[in-house]
């Protein structure tokens, strides 16, 4: 589906946010399946009528299945100071996840070592560092239950693949969906439920603070837990 105004978030001269939708991919791989950058290519260009294309910078990444807040860059001067925001760990990312098993502490701080292995594109996690492996760490908090299901708010301060994943499900709390990671069945959407929630920035130009905030999908589940 073609991005339309209601998938923007947050738009101005130099940053455009968009509400990813859980199964499109941010940038081309070997499915062949048109990328959200190029969707979001052909939206700028039509709307401000730009018959030779728009420029637009991929800043950060969410895996296929995840929904929410992903930013893009519409200049290179915003790409390459946003590039060193999220670099330097000065990008603020918020998620909430769907568990189904509650985790034993309602708020706490996990760290691992990753490795991902690219061929099976899985990630590993062990306690200690080995070598090749990538720090993790994320902090969460137990926002509440309902119908039988855990709604957790997560805070990642590094930005591996599958981190918020394969960290979850170290601690017996696999993302609902998510079979990839520990979950008994997948959903028939391709999705899992987690949703990046919240951005909060120092915008690369203006040098004001920015808070993007998406909601969560409609689709017979996700929307139960707007409210909490």
């Amino acid at each position: 589906m073609p991005i339309t105004d209601k998938d923007i978030l947050f738009e101005d001269n130099h940053l455009i946010a968009i509400n990813k939708r859980a199964g499109d991919i941010v940038q081309v791989d070997e499915t062949g399946d048109e990328p959200l950058d190029e969707q979001v290519k052909k939206y700028i260009a039509k709307k401000y009528n730009k018959p030779n294309g728009a420029f637009l910078g991929v800043v950060h990444r969410l895996d296929r299945p995840v929904s929410g807040v992903i930013l893009f860059a519409k200049t290179s001067k915003a790409l390459e100071r946003m590039n060193a925001a999220f670099k330097n760990r000065e990008v603020k990312k918020t998620y909430w996840a769907v568990v189904r098993n509650k985790p034993e502490k309602q708020s706490a701080t996990l760290i691992h070592w990753l490795i991902k292995n690219p061929q099976k594109n899985v990630v590993t996690y062990y306690k200690n560092e080995v070598a090749g492996s990538q720090r993790a760490e994320l902090s969460y908090r137990l926002i509440g239950n309902l119908d039988g299901y855990c709604l957790l708010e997560v805070d990642p301060l590094t930005g591996r693949s599958h981190q918020i994943r394969v960290q979850l499900s170290s601690m017996n709390c696999p993302i609902v969906g998510d079979n990839k990671y520990g979950y008994p069945r997948g959903s028939r959407k391709g999705s899992i439920c987690l949703h990046a929630r919240k951005l909060q920035f120092l915008h690369p130009v203006k040098k004001e603070p920015v808070s993007i905030f998406a909601k969560l999908p409609v689709d017979g589940f996700w929307e139960r837990f707007e409210n909490m």
